[in-house]
């Protein structure tokens, strides 16, 4: 029995990180397309469309994806799908949703946890020079 259990968490590990490998292909980081379009900030909603919280910051990222776009990229992951679940792991959240705000370079300067309002995330915006 104890080998038996020893064997699933060895092919558990494993598949761990597997997908910690593949995690590395972030596809958040901005590309030399994003690059050469002056994205200065790359905002990270990590969170679920049946999340209540969740839904209540599809109307901020839609304002922000309109009313900043050449300047803030808007990428949102349903951490509890198969697709999103990695996204997740990478950037390793406690609580959905979480904001993660990325400088130009793909780099981490601010992170949130819950519902965050418009008017405190513009500020966090601008701290990058988004105007």
């Amino acid at each position: 029995m104890k080998k038996i259990l020893l064997a699933i968490l060895a092919i558990m590990l494993l598949g761990s990180m597997v997908i910690s490998c593949s995690e590395k292909k972030d596809v958040t980081q901005p590309s030399q397309n994003t690059k050469s379009q002056n994205i200065l900030v790359t905002f990270v909603e990590l969170g679920s469309v049946r999340c209540i919280p969740c839904k209540m910051m599809k109307p901020v990222m839609e304002a922000i994806e309109k009313e900043y776009a050449g300047q803030v990229r808007v990428v949102f992951h349903d951490v509890w799908t198969e697709e999103g679940k990695p996204f997740g792991a990478q950037y390793k959240i406690r609580v959905i949703p979480t904001q993660v705000f990325l400088d130009k370079d793909g780099i981490e300067y601010f992170r949130h946890e819950g519902f965050f309002p418009k008017e405190e995330l513009v500020k966090v915006l601008k701290q990058k020079g988004v105007k």
